[in-house]
């Protein structure tokens, strides 16, 4: 098992350890480093992925982070690691984290009527990280920079939808000072806004995009009589940040950019999978009704999710067929036809299918997980495994490709690798006295010499991080 989480690991120890913090002297005259900004981005996923309401849809996922790498590749700081990842909720609302790190309510995906809304607010996001404005509310303040980051970090992902949770949040954390730094100041948002609106021009996205949305939140404000969308209440959208990004875009030529199929498929996706199956039918068969409305390809395509859902198997493969002959090759749909063709007992050849599909599409990483499960009930525990371990050289943190390595192991019988891969899966859940269980397990499991070490040098370390914070408790 290769050491492939040692820098997220390195960091939760830096962040959870009660006195292995390191000395920044007095920092009311420094700024916080990129790399202690990262750091506390990176310990604060740990408690994201913990979370219920995180999404761990990989098709999500991985949308999100080609729309975010793109702007990000025209923005300010191009090399700046980012992460984007999608929250299950209503509440209109995204936010940024310490480091990179940036999430994005269901709520606010679907309240976008275009993809370059959506952008716009990516934008606006990861202009927040690479102007370091949350390392700047803290500067000045006379505590451990770290310390303060962790706090703010907690108390932006307790203001999601609960400015009450919020507030409790950080008088324990930090005091009732940290209050006043909670929200991003007008200065912060007017950087934002107009660093934000550069990228999405040089993105090559719709700039009008940026005031329209800014607008309907304004009027969802006065609609929702004072209940404020959350996004409104960590990031103020007022009459002058209208107007300032209304002039800026007076001044820009005008293009119009349709949106990728991607875009309409997630949305697609997010409603046949968030609505009742049968309010999802619903909706699906509506907008392909006489009264037609959304993407034809999308709506199809939600509609055979939903049906599958409903365990309308032969009707998802009616509707399947035809979708198939109105959209172009595709990663999303041809997962969805992958899940089709493993209901229909007629079919002889999956395997091969997913082969060719992930040779296709070799970084989507739903297609790759279906491709495993079908090499483990073929019992091709080996080809299973090496699929596996390469996906994993790529995607260190993610927790499915770790349970479904588990499962391969198990199935060859090498239980120390099985257990060793259980630890990683529950870490990257969050789940810091399980990860220790099972790297006990592990250690107990078998005898070689490599292996062993890198579990007891994990062991340790899992153990210093939860006797730090039972101190601190």
């Amino acid at each position: 098992m290769k050491k492939l989480l040692l820098p997220l690991l390195c960091s939760l120890a830096l962040t959870c350890r009660a006195e292995g913090l390191p000395d920044l002297g007095d920092v009311s005259q420094e700024m916080i480093s990129p790399q202690q900004e990262r750091q506390i981005g990176e310990q604060s996923m740990f408690q994201i992925r913990a979370d219920k309401s995180y999404l761990d849809d990989a098709e999500i996922a991985d949308y999100l982070n080609q729309l975010g790498d793109l702007l990000v590749a025209n923005s300010g700081e191009p090399s700046q690691p980012f992460e984007f990842f999608a929250i299950n909720d209503n509440a209109v609302n995204a936010f940024a984290m310490p480091g990179g790190f940036i999430g994005v309510n269901t709520g606010l995906m679907l309240l976008a009527q275009n993809e370059s809304e959506l952008a716009s607010v990516l934008g606006h996001e990861i202009a927040h990280v690479t102007q370091h404005h949350l390392a700047r509310m803290v500067a000045g303040q006379k505590y451990d920079s770290l310390a303060a980051m962790a706090a703010i970090a907690v108390a932006i992902i307790a203001a999601r939808n609960n400015p009450q949770a919020a507030t409790a949040a950080i008088y324990g954390a930090q005091g009732g000072a940290m209050q006043r730094q909670l929200n991003f100041t007008r200065t912060h948002e007017l950087e934002a806004d107009r660093i934000g609106l550069s990228t999405l021009e040089r993105s090559g996205f719709d700039t009008r995009a940026m005031p329209a949305f800014f607008e309907r939140m304004q009027r969802a404000t006065r609609l929702l009589e004072g209940n404020t969308p959350s996004y409104l209440r960590t990031h103020p959208v007022t009459a002058e940040r209208i107007a300032d990004v209304g002039n800026r875009v007076q001044q820009l030529p005008f293009h119009l950019v349709p949106d990728s199929l991607n875009f309409q498929l997630v949305r697609a996706k997010l409603i046949a999978t968030l609505k009742t199956p049968a309010e999802a039918i619903a909706f699906f068969t509506s907008a392909m009704g006489e009264q037609k409305f959304g993407n034809p390809i999308a709506n199809r395509y939600g509609l055979a999710i939903a049906l599958l859902r409903n365990k309308q198997e032969k009707l998802a493969a009616q509707e399947f067929i035809t979708l198939q002959n109105q959209a172009s090759t595709n990663a999303m749909i041809t997962t969805l036809a992958g899940k089709i063709k493993r209901l229909d007992p007629q079919e002889k050849n999956i395997a091969g299918f997913y082969r060719s599909a992930t040779r296709n599409f070799p970084q989507h990483r739903a297609l790759v997980y279906d491709y495993a499960e079908v090499l483990l009930q073929d019992r091709r525990f080996e080809d299973a495994l090496k699929l596996l371990n390469e996906q994993v050289l790529t995607h260190g943190n993610d927790a499915h490709l770790y349970e479904l390595q588990a499962k391969t192991f198990a199935a060859l019988g090498r239980t120390q690798e099985e257990h060793h891969a259980l630890a990683y899966n529950s870490i990257l859940h969050g789940n810091l006295r399980s990860a220790i269980e099972q790297l006990e397990l592990a250690k107990q499991s078998g005898n070689d010499y490599y292996e062993l070490s890198t579990i007891e040098s994990e062991l340790k370390q899992f153990k210093e991080i939860a006797a730090a914070q039972r101190k601190k408790n």
